[in-house]
């Protein structure tokens, strides 16, 4: 959903920001509660897609200590995995039943929110779309996350500098993947990869063995490793005999099921990126096995999130850095974006050097 695609210009960020003055030309819809404030012990509704990943299930738990701690009644809800959108429909209508003042949501589908984020405005709350944009309504007023056109440019440079250090010179061989339809960030990922691929496949440099260029042909339904498994099945055995060097994952549970696809096959091991530094991926890479993650620490990402919420409650506007990029079909949201990280085995010590999960698998 960004609104270019070459190389982005937002600078690093300062994390943590509590207030400030928006830059934005106009409110866009922005609900009561952002003019008027509202009490420090409100109801603040977190709604967050199923248990995908192990980002999803830390960020629950995360918001849920933080509005705690920062005296709001957090309400933390998760969709289920059978009925996802529905479900999380209706739990922003229960979270507005409840009279939260600020409904922070994971989108389970960016596409089909517009009446719950409608139902908030006259409601008088704020919508604060978390990690992935909520599309076709003007009543989304404001958008945090990293940087995911940077996250994608990251990644298809990594798979490029992953292959050249393997195999000094291409043409090099590769199969790409993306991330789930109903998840606007997909589109983003794979548009800032191809803004680094394109012109080497242009070129000749780089040779989509299967053909398959198209988001719609390398999308990955639900971002099931299941279907990255079967799909990358298939492109081994069309591929035949010819060596694969390096394969655009989105993420790292895509990423791992891609490289047991191939030590099923009994191929060698191509390059491989991802993203979100799940554990079992940082092993993987420790291991030489996937060559690169993003690191995107959710900590900073809720807490940003609800620095937004405290903000608001104080009667103030967030601060944003970025009023151009992230236009949703209706309007062009404001938007707060932290800067993501390239992780490989030679600097995740580094990366994770203050992440006590991630750190000690870098020993």
């Amino acid at each position: 959903m960004r609104k270019f695609v070459t190389t982005t210009a937002i600078a690093a960020v300062a994390l943590l920001a509590l207030s400030g003055c928006s830059s934005r030309a106009d409110d866009g819809g922005a609900g009561g509660a952002e003019a008027a404030g509202f009490a420090a012990d409100s109801v603040i509704g977190v709604a967050l897609p199923s248990k995908t990943s192990e980002n999803w299930v830390l960020a629950g738990g995360l918001f849920e200590d933080g509005l705690k701690e920062a005296g709001f009644k957090g309400d933390v809800q998760y969709a289920g995995a059978s009925t996802t959108v529905k479900d999380q429909q209706d739990q922003i209508s229960a979270m507005l039943t409840k009279g939260a003042k600020v409904v922070i949501i994971g989108a389970a589908d960016g596409g089909q929110l517009a009446t719950q984020a409608k139902a908030a405005h006259d409601a008088g709350a704020v919508v604060i779309a978390y990690d992935r944009l909520i599309l076709n309504t003007e009543y989304v007023d404001y958008y945090v996350a990293y940087d995911n056109f940077k996250v994608g440019e990251l990644q298809g440079q990594a798979l490029i500098d992953g292959m050249k250090a393997k195999k000094a010179e291409g043409p090099y061989n590769i199969e790409l993947f993306s991330g789930s339809s109903d998840d606007a960030n997909s589109a983003v990922f794979f548009d800032g990869a191809m803004s680094i691929l394109t012109p080497l496949i242009e070129s000749g440099d780089l040779v989509v063995t299967s053909g398959q260029t198209d988001i719609k042909q390398t999308a990955t339904a639900g971002w099931k490793a299941e279907n990255a498994q079967s799909r990358m099945d298939s492109l081994l055995t069309s591929n035949g005999a010819a060596e694969l060097h390096g394969v655009l994952s989105p993420n790292d549970t895509l990423a791992r099921a891609i490289l047991t696809s191939v030590k099923a096959a009994g191929k060698a091991l191509p390059v491989v990126t991802g993203q979100d530094s799940e554990a079992e991926s940082v092993k993987s890479i420790m291991a030489d096995e996937q060559y690169s993650t993003i690191n995107k620490d959710t900590r900073v990402l809720v807490k940003q999130a609800i620095a937004m919420a405290q903000t608001l409650q104080k009667g103030d506007k967030p601060e944003v850095n970025d009023n151009e990029s992230y236009d949703n079909g209706k309007k062009v949201v404001p938007a707060y974006l932290l800067d993501p990280v390239i992780v490989t085995k030679e600097n995740a010590a580094d990366a994770y050097a203050n992440d006590p999960k991630l750190s000690p698998l870098t020993k």
